[in-house]
């Protein structure tokens, strides 16, 4: 297999090129002032506590990406037949092992988990239009899933005569076991009356609030209750919590690179499991490539930059800088958001979304109700004057008071924590509510 063409620059970043200055010993795990250099990039006057939104792109790996787009830049045509498919491959089969599939025929590459889901969902609806499925033949979804999935199911599935039925969970979560009593509340329902259910879509770990799925328990359940196929959109997964293909045994399965891993925007797998009853899905751009099987119709959509998906190979000589690699920094990045949240909670005199062991590298905490956070509205408003007057990113959820609850939070904040952030950070967010408190602010004052 061709090697990336950022081989000798990847091997001098872990001191081992072949130059006489690397004759000394293997260099030690990356320090802080590294770690900051490679995040230079970003605005120093932000807090910047939402990495679960965009993710971020060290300085190694955006200049790894600018050298592919030279290479690409240099020569179009040489690139295309000699290089662009081989480099996909090389990072679908590291891809591949990181996940622990069976097979890089599994693995296809997009651009990111939005895509995935409307590979996963064309299909479902071609199941309808054609007949395969009955008219009110049900999918499941949460009631948390990410808009994007939830406008493409509607767009989909709906459309083509499926019904679909949300999965309600309570927040704040105290435990796994409500999530799962309400997924077989759900199932049951969409096999009332003798329908099937065509696909379950499960997240990983929800968006907003932000909780880990017991994933491997509710695809069990999936297969006990005859469900035809399982999708899990796990946008925030890789870099963030355990991904493992065959453990969780979903039929389908996306998540981002770029979000916790470290990639430029944007990139994502698919994963889709071989079976003997597998079916065959297509790539909703249609292309030369079309019909030649998922993985080699999504490494060709037209002319566009394809750089992201080559540097998958760069991004792992990033992640093994630092002690334990991408699992040492999964399992510090939730330490440290634990830590950090229950600093902020124990601050305002609130608490957290769900228990530490049901978060990854984000975690929610609720905010004081004395800022009136009553509407979406709010919470846009609120994060804008945040970001606007006081330098701090972090997204805002609304929470509606339930039937008979006086006084409830309805405001939570999601904060993450990746390697490049600071404790500081969190003090600013800390200080920065302290202060609109302690000044008598209210969303009311602000205007739309």
């Amino acid at each position: 297999m061709a090697s990336s063409p950022d081989h000798n620059h990847t091997r001098t970043l872990n001191g081992d090129s072949n130059t006489h200055a690397s004759k000394k010993p293997k260099l030690s795990f990356i320090t802080p002032s590294e770690i900051a250099a490679e995040f230079s990039h970003h605005d120093p006057t932000v807090a910047r506590i939402n990495n679960g939104s965009f993710g971020s792109c060290p300085d190694s790996v955006l200049q790894a990406q600018r050298r592919w787009q030279l290479k690409y830049l240099s020569q179009p045509d040489h690139f295309y037949f000699n290089h662009l498919q081989t480099g996909i491959l090389h990072s679908r089969t590291l891809i591949k092992d990181l996940i622990n599939a069976d097979h890089v025929d599994e693995v296809s590459i997009v651009d990111n988990a939005t895509t995935a889901a409307a590979i996963v969902l064309q299909q479902a609806a071609w199941g309808f239009s054609e007949s395969k499925f009955e008219q009110g033949d049900a999918v499941v979804m949460l009631h948390y899933a990410y808009g994007a999935v939830k406008k493409s199911i509607e767009a989909y599935v709906t459309r083509a005569g499926g019904h679909v039925i949300e999965v309600p969970l309570p927040f704040p979560l105290n435990s796994n076991d409500e999530i799962v009593t309400e997924f077989k509340k759900a199932l049951e329902k969409g096999k009332a009356n003798g329908r099937r259910v065509r696909l379950a879509v499960i997240d990983h770990i929800t968006s907003m609030p932000c909780v880990v799925i017991p994933v491997k328990e509710l695809v069990r359940i999936c297969r006990e209750e005859g469900v035809d196929q399982v999708f899990v959109d796990a946008a925030h997964s890789i870099g963030c919590t355990e991904v493992d293909m065959k453990e969780i045994g979903a039929d389908y399965y996306t998540s981002n690179l770029h979000k916790w891993f470290f990639c430029p925007p944007s990139i994502a797998f698919l994963y889709c499991r071989k079976s003997p009853k597998g079916v065959e899905l297509h790539h909703p751009v249609v292309s030369h490539e079309y019909g030649n099987g998922l993985a080699i119709e999504s490494a060709w959509i037209g002319t566009r930059d394809y750089s992201p998906q080559l540097v998958v190979p760069a991004v792992l000589d990033f992640v093994n800088r630092f002690e334990g690699g991408v699992e040492g920094i999964r399992k510090r990045n939730h330490e440290t958001v634990v830590e950090m949240g229950q600093m902020l909670a124990k601050a305002w005199g609130t608490h957290l979304g769900c228990p530490p062991e049901m978060c990854a590298s984000m975690v929610m905490i609720g905010l004081p109700a004395c800022l009136g956070i009553s509407s979406e509205k709010d919470t846009l408003k609120l994060r804008a004057h945040l970001r606007e007057k006081f330098g701090v990113e972090v997204p805002i959820y609304f929470r509606p008071p339930k039937n008979g609850e006086v006084e409830s939070l309805t405001g939570y904040c999601r904060i993450s924590h990746q390697v490049y952030n600071k404790v500081d950070d969190y003090y600013k967010f800390r200080d920065a509510i302290n202060q609109l408190v302690s000044d008598g602010f209210t969303c009311a004052l602000l205007s739309n």
